[in-house]
């Protein structure tokens, strides 16, 4: 299913190519609407949205200022993407759910709590749904 945070949240959005933005420098009113991995931003007078980031080898920042966090990304660190919120909670509501939502960290979290219900049980929970062996070696490999 879906899972989203904050769906109808109003966040104040700003694509930047600098460091920081310009002091002064207006935000742009966007919603933002988390769904898996995908941060999709919409104009407030449409449904549809106008912009999507995927969440992957990025890097999510609490900034300087007022309620603001960045998204940059691995492949382009200098153009960063910066969101101010409401609050500092919501702020930091948005950060934690984000850093959370990437596949590698989804990833890593099944390989976690497979070992530790391994231990717990001497079974592997993922051979009830059918998960081959070779697909378990791989998820065991990577994890070297």
């Amino acid at each position: 299913g879906f899972r989203e945070s904050n769906s109808s949240s109003r966040s104040l959005y700003r694509i930047a190519s600098t460091a920081a933005p310009k002091k002064g420098s207006a935000l742009k009113k966007r919603l933002v609407k988390l769904v898996v991995n995908f941060l999709f931003y919409f104009r407030t007078d449409e449904t549809e949205p106008i912009g999507a980031l995927l969440l992957e080898h990025c890097k999510i920042s609490k900034e300087e200022g007022k309620n603001v966090f960045s998204i940059s990304f691995h492949e382009e660190p200098e153009r960063k993407y910066y969101f101010e919120c409401d609050t500092e909670e919501q702020c930091q509501e948005w950060i934690d759910v984000l850093r959370k939502a990437s596949y590698e960290f989804m990833r890593s979290s099944l390989i976690f709590y497979r070992n530790e219900i391994q231990k717990m049980t001497g079974k592997d929970p993922l051979e009830q749904y059918g998960i081959s062996e070779e697909a378990r070696f791989q998820l065991r490999a990577r994890k070297l």
